[in-house]
């Protein structure tokens, strides 16, 4: 199973800004990939589990490995070619 970790908090205005493309790619995806949304204010240990310095930071894992990550507002095109 692929899952994106989405890395955000409500004070990030480029958060706010993915937020609109993380739930299409959440809508089409639907089933393919699992999402996982993670306010880092809220689960600051997480943030510092995976080695998050910036937000919005998405990082893709394939059966628990990291195999990409992006870091700031990301176009869905390129979110979706990492999710390949």
């Amino acid at each position: 199973m692929i899952k994106l970790l989405d890395f955000w908090a409500v004070w990030c205005g480029p958060c706010k800004i993915m937020e609109p493309v993380i739930e299409e790619i959440e809508k089409e995806l639907s089933g393919k990939v699992e999402i996982e949304k993670i306010n880092v204010d809220e689960k600051p240990a997480k943030a510092s589990e995976f080695g998050v310095m910036s937000i919005p930071t998405y990082i893709i894992l394939k059966d628990g490995q990291e195999v990409a990550r992006r870091i700031g507002v990301t176009s869905k095109a390129e979110l979706l070619k990492l999710l390949q």
